[in-house]
């Protein structure tokens, strides 16, 4: 297949870098890997991965050392001395919302 089309795209330079160090590893060309994307979606008739947003987890107390609990009960206390207060509900909404509860 000639290779007769050009692909210009402004990508943030340490992201390119950092994938070219990686290919580079691999003994691929930054265009080989970009035709091999492009392959995979045509193959696949969309993109060759899921494209989801990251699942958050409510964090355990028992999982933080004393200093990061004590250091979120503070700030927790500082928000609430400062006057940054919401409603029971609205909180426990955004955190079944958040955690799909």
């Amino acid at each position: 297949m000639a290779k007769d089309a050009n692909v210009f795209a402004r990508v943030d330079a340490s992201l390119k870098e950092q994938a070219e160090s990686i290919l580079t590893q691999l003994g691929m060309p930054m265009s080989s890997a970009i035709n091999i994307f492009l392959n995979q979606i045509v193959l696949r008739r969309g993109l060759p991965f899921e494209v989801t947003l990251p699942v958050k987890t409510p964090v355990a107390a028992g999982s933080l050392t004393s200093d990061e609990f004590y250091a979120e009960i503070k700030r927790g206390y500082d928000d609430c001395a400062a006057g940054r207060t919401r409603p029971a509900e609205d909180v426990f909404r955004d955190i079944e919302a958040e955690f799909g509860l």
